[in-house]
């Protein structure tokens, strides 16, 4: 299992912790300072079956002043968020088969 955190927001910090007390062993992945790559997103997008634009944080300055409006592809999408990290959803929970967001960070009992 791996989230996908931003130890900065209570919701990410709140899921983590629900994971925690089950014991369940999990890899964090500041996505800030490690950035997912391209195949890593797009997994993720395939196993929340989501298209890229629903994994925006479209309340972000970054998006507000670039990309608001914008009709782009799901692989264009992906590049602006690889390219702006901030933009990408928090958290997100992966195993092998599925992954959750964690809002609200109950959704991760889903997994364990």
């Amino acid at each position: 299992m791996k989230i996908y955190h931003n130890p900065r927001c209570r919701k990410s910090r709140e899921t983590l912790a629900i994971i925690n007390e089950k014991g369940v062993p999990v890899e964090v992945i500041e996505y800030l300072k490690e950035v997912p790559t391209a195949n890593d997103l797009n997994d993720i997008l395939n196993k929340l079956g989501i298209p890229a634009d629903q994994l925006l944080r479209k309340g972000e300055k970054v998006y507000k002043e670039n990309f608001q409006g914008k009709n782009m592809s799901n692989d264009q999408w992906v590049k602006t968020m690889l390219d702006n990290p901030v933009l990408i959803e928090r958290p997100i929970v992966v195993t092998e088969e599925k992954a959750i967001l964690g809002r609200p960070p109950e959704n991760v009992l889903e997994l364990l």
